[in-house]
C-alpha cells in the first residue's frame, strides 16, 4: 500500500497534467461506469486525502480512486508510448489535448457527486499532508485504544491518514519502540512527539524521488527492508516479522536492541541467516 507522500506526488502529477483542461477522451473500463462519458468537461483539480485521490470535474462530479497495493496513475504526453502495464490492467483513461492520464490496476474507482466526497473519505483521521492536519487530534485518536499495538494503530487511517508500512517501521524505530508495544505503554514524552515526527517525515519526503528518513548518504532507511543487515546505530541484525490484525499481515522491521517492547521471536530462516550472514557492509 502506498505511503501518503507517494499519493501526494501522484495527485500533483495529475493536477499539473489535467487541471484547467477540457477532456477530449474519457474511457472507463469497469462495468459499473462503462457508459460514463466525461468528454467535454473541464478538470478542476486533483487533491490527495490521506491515501485517496479526488479528481474533480465541472458539473459537480468527482472521481475517487485509491492505489492500494498495485495501482498507479501514469501521465503521458501526446503520442508517447504507454508503459504502465498491459491494456487489460487499465481501469480509466482521461485525456486532454496535451496529456493523457491512465489509471492502472485501480482497486478503488468510483464516480460521485463532489458534494458527497465525505462519504468516501470522511472516516479518515487528520491528513499528515493536508490542510486539516491536527496533531492533537491525531494523538487523541491513537490513544483511544491503549492496548492496541503501536504499528497497527499507526496504519489505521482513521487515527491519522498517510502512514503506510514503511513509515510505520521507521517511526517505531525513531521512537525507540517495537511495533508490538501497546500504544498506552509508549512513554508520554515519546507519544507527544509522535504526530510531529510523522508530519516532518512525510513533509520532508513529499518532493523527493527517493524516500529518506536517516539523513545519511547512501542509507535511505533505518530498518525497513534491511533484515538481516546490521542496524545503522548499534550493528545488531535488523529483524522482520509479519504484523497485522488478521485481515492483512505486513512485513515489519525493527532493531531488537534500539527498540524496546514485545516482539515475536525470529523465525527459523532468519536465525539461520543471522548465524551465516556475511561480514556487514
Amino acid at each position: 500500500m502506498p505511503e501518503g507522500d507517494t499519493v501526494w506526488q501522484a495527485a500533483r502529477r495529475l493536477h499539473d497534467a489535467l487541471a484547467g483542461q477540457v477532456l477530449i477522451r474519457s474511457d472507463f473500463r469497469v462495468p459499473k461506469y462503462a457508459t460514463v462519458d466525461l468528454t467535454g468537461r473541464r478538470v478542476l483539480s486533483t487533491v490527495p486525502r490521506g491515501k485517496h485521490l479526488l479528481t474533480r470535474f465541472e458539473g459537480g462530479l468527482t472521481l475517487h480512486t485509491h492505489l492500494r497495493m498495485e495501482g498507479a496513475w501514469k501521465v503521458y504526453a501526446a503520442g508517447e508510448r504507454w508503459r504502465g502495464g498491459p491494456g487489460h490492467q487499465i481501469r480509466v483513461i482521461l485525456g486532454t489535448d496535451h496529456r493523457t492520464a491512465v489509471g492502472y490496476r485501480l482497486q478503488v474507482l468510483e464516480l460521485l457527486r463532489t458534494t458527497e466526497e465525505e462519504r468516501a473519505v470522511g472516516h479518515l483521521g487528520p491528513d499528515l499532508l493536508g490542510p486539516d492536519w491536527d496533531p492533537e487530534r491525531a494523538l487523541a485518536n491513537l490513544r483511544t485504544d491503549p492496548a492496541r499495538p503501536l504499528g497497527e494503530a499507526l496504519l489505521d487511517q482513521r487515527n491519522l491518514a498517510g502512514i503506510g508500512n514503511i513509515y510505520k517501521s521507521e517511526l517505531c524505530f525513531l521512537l525507540g519502540a517495537t511495533p508490538w508495544l501497546p500504544v498506552g505503554a509508549l512513554p508520554a514524552d515519546r507519544a507527544e512527539k509522535l504526530p510531529g515526527l510523522a508530519h516532518r517525515l512525510l513533509e520532508a519526503n513529499r518532493d523527493r524521488p527517493v524516500r529518506q528518513t536517516t539523513g545519511l548518504r547512501h542509507q535511505d532507511l533505518f530498518v525497513y527492508g534491511r533484515a538481516p543487515r546490521p542496524c545503522l546505530r548499534c550493528r545488531t541484525p535488523v529483524r522482520v516479522a509479519d504484523q497485522g490484525d488478521g485481515s492483512q499481515e505486513r512485513p515489519t522491521y525493527w532493531c531488537p536492541t534500539c527498540q524496546t517492547g514485545p516482539a515475536p521471536a525470529p523465525s527459523a530462516p532468519q536465525r539461520w541467516r543471522e548465524r551465516h550472514r556475511r561480514t556487514p557492509t
